[in-house]
């Protein structure tokens, strides 16, 4: 068969290089289909590389995950839950037992210099805007005993929930006498506020809701400006001795 027994639109007259035009669109498409499907290839393993090393990234660094995680001010919530605020807020929920347990524990001067990675000042400064929220509960003396005022005061602050979802005592012992017995002093302190909680409303919630912090006399001692706060003894003499024979209370209105 010759040229001219060729039907046309079939392959048409052949060309100088040899192939006619169908067959060097063909080959044109096989080049271009391959180039396409080895970029697919490169961009699924760069997303598969990139995928791993995030992850590979936040098993070794989970406190910045984490931080990236909660850094992030609701419009909605109330202006003291800042980020700076609702990172420590969700290292408290995380080191104290109210995250993924179901029973609850605490934490004690040692855990929150750990968890809260933060100094004395600004640990009681993230909770100054809480004045209206929270109260301070007085003790005496060497003393784990609530008195009728303190118990009233708990009792008021703790039905003014708004919703909130946690509750927060955070106990303390002031410097006299030896680290070790304050420690325990203010654990008996912050023991005393939950157990009359569990007396006083019978929820059977209560342990997924409260977080314990004793503090002893290591940590975050009250500044005497506290002594202006709602507290159990407010018609008594306020020193900084006094305020931080206490137990500070407060529901947390912040969402993470």
């Amino acid at each position: 068969m010759n040229q001219r027994d060729v039907p046309r639109g079939v392959w048409g007259p052949p060309r100088e290089d040899g192939y006619p035009p169908s067959a060097r669109g063909a080959q044109r498409a096989a080049v271009v289909g391959g180039a396409v499907g080895a970029a697919l290839v490169l961009v699924a393993t760069a997303s598969v590389a990139a995928m791993v090393h995030g992850a590979k990234t936040r098993l070794e660094h989970p406190a910045a995950a984490e931080q990236q995680s909660v850094a992030v001010a609701d419009d909605a919530e109330v202006a003291y839950c800042t980020p700076a605020f609702k990172q420590v807020l969700q290292r408290v929920l995380n080191a104290c037992g109210l995250v993924g347990t179901e029973q609850r524990r605490g934490c004690q001067p040692a855990d929150v210099k750990t968890f809260a990675s933060i100094n004395d000042e600004d640990f009681n400064a993230l909770f100054t805007p809480l004045r209206e929220r929270g109260a301070v509960l007085m003790f005496d003396e060497n003393s784990d005993v609530l008195d009728e005022g303190a118990k009233g005061l708990l009792e008021e602050r703790w039905q003014d929930r708004k919703g909130a979802r946690y509750f927060f005592i955070v106990a303390r012992a002031s410097r006299d006498g030896t680290t070790e017995g304050n420690r325990a002093l203010s654990h008996k302190r912050a023991n005393s506020v939950m157990f009359h909680l569990k007396e006083a409303t019978s929820d059977p919630d209560l342990d997924k809701q409260v977080g314990l912090l004793w503090l002893g006399s290591e940590f975050a001692q009250l500044p005497k400006a506290f002594c202006a706060w709602p507290n159990s003894r407010h018609d008594k003499p306020c020193t900084p001795e006094a305020i931080n024979r206490s137990a500070f209370v407060s529901w947390v209105d912040c969402r993470l």
